[in-house]
């Protein structure tokens, strides 16, 4: 989703002192947490942009709970809602225009509850099973079972459940896939309108993947953080085709939060509002210096470097993903991933091999719904732990004494 759950098991932190530019050091003793998909790496591009991006807001504005009590979601302000439009207008992945209702989020995670909520009120003899094609990502679970909710549950994989599951369900089809890239459809057929689907689209922007059309599902979501780097600002926007279905997720955030930060939708509105007008003017731009560009030029680089590694290792592997042509581009691409899917070639914890040998934190398959043997790692940090993690990750000559 998946933006990121920030809390992890582990007690590590990639945070050191900084350097003249503002970089951590990581220390060569210091585990190293590329477990969490923090978007670190765009910090760099955005100093660059300097003010461009500043805004003030005064004491006495944003006050009210109330933006718009005549729209379905009445909250969410227009700026917000005019920039959310024009920014998939502009990268052409995802369908807005129509009868298409937005609905703001605290992130993606607060629009999953919301969608599940709005698909299975007021509930019937059982609850909804919430399946996901395995690896599928890692909070589902918790999210899905953490308020106990007696509309719904999580079942798990979504294959499994499409050869002996029954009874209503929904499917979260999760594409660009976190963990392992891949772009996904439904995978549970022929059950009549015993069936939803929810289409998590964190990941369906330029720098990860090609955007090979524009995404015109019922519900469907994006988050700021994996868009555009903005994290922290816990801001997510769902596109929703069925105006009862609206209303219900937005009462539900309603329910919940009462609305959505106004300050955090007001800065989401003015940077995606820059992002857009430097593709208006890009005659007279370097494209390297435009958003997406430039971000996936970072993407592809630490890709092929990542692979050289690997492919110097002998001890891992990792997936390879075909070239398909971009829409936003006009190019043919691959996919580069936020999230390298490392799979060990022999049957061991890779999780537990990287933390000990290397100290490197990683989130195990496990928790993906597979195999120990695969590990997650972001590919989002900042530039000098990413470069840290590449060269501990060169030193590893065998996993068997890894534990």
């Amino acid at each position: 989703m998946c933006g990121e759950n920030p809390t992890s098991n582990s007690k590590t932190s990639s945070v050191s002192p900084a350097n003249g530019n503002g970089c951590t050091i990581p220390p060569s003793d210091h585990v190293l947490n590329l477990e969490q998909g923090d978007p670190a790496v765009y910090e760099s591009y955005w100093r660059k942009m300097g003010d461009k991006c500043t805004m003030v807001i005064s004491g006495s504005e944003l006050m009210s709970y109330i933006s718009d009590f005549t729209s379905v979601c009445w909250f969410l302000e227009p700026a917000l809602e005019a920039a959310v439009r024009r920014l998939h207008r502009t990268v052409g992945n995802a369908v807005v225009d129509g009868d298409r209702h937005i609905v703001v989020g605290t992130g993606s995670t607060q629009l999953y509850q919301a969608a599940l909520y709005a698909l299975t009120s007021p509930g019937g003899p059982e609850p909804f099973s919430v399946v996901s094609a395995a690896p599928y990502y890692s909070s589902y679970p918790d999210e899905t079972d953490y308020i106990r909710s007696a509309l719904y549950k999580w079942t798990g994989d979504a294959y499994t459940f499409n050869k002996t599951g029954h009874g209503p369900y929904i499917e979260v089809v999760n594409t660009p896939n976190n963990p392992d890239g891949t772009l996904r459809e439904a995978v549970v057929k022929n059950r009549g309108d015993q069936g939803k689907l929810i289409h998590d689209l964190a990941y369906y922007w330029p720098q990860y993947t090609p955007i090979t059309r524009p995404a015109d599902h019922d519900i469907m979501y994006f988050t700021f953080s994996k868009s555009t780097g903005h994290a922290g600002s816990r801001i997510g926007w769902a596109i929703v085709k069925d105006k009862e279905v609206a209303r219900k997720m937005s009462k539900f955030v309603e329910l919940s939060s009462l609305g959505v930060s106004k300050d955090s939708q007001q800065r989401a509105a003015k940077i995606m509002g820059v992002i857009c007008d430097d593709y208006e003017n890009c005659k007279s731009t370097d494209n390297s210096e435009l958003f997406f560009d430039h971000c996936r030029q970072i993407m592809a680089d630490r890709w092929e470097r990542l692979r050289k590694v690997v492919e110097q290792s002998v001890i891992f592997s990792l997936p390879n993903y075909p070239q398909k042509y971009c829409i936003f581009s006009g190019e043919s691409t691959e996919p580069y991933p936020a999230f390298a899917w490392m799979e060990a070639n022999e049957d061991v914890d890779t999780e537990k091999v990287l933390r000990g040998q290397i100290k490197v934190q990683g989130r195990t398959g496990r928790r993906f719904g597979v195999d120990q043997r695969y590990v997650r790692i972001s590919m989002l940090s900042r530039e000098d732990v990413f470069n840290k993690f590449l060269e501990r990750l060169s030193t590893i000559k065998s996993v068997t004494n890894g534990h």
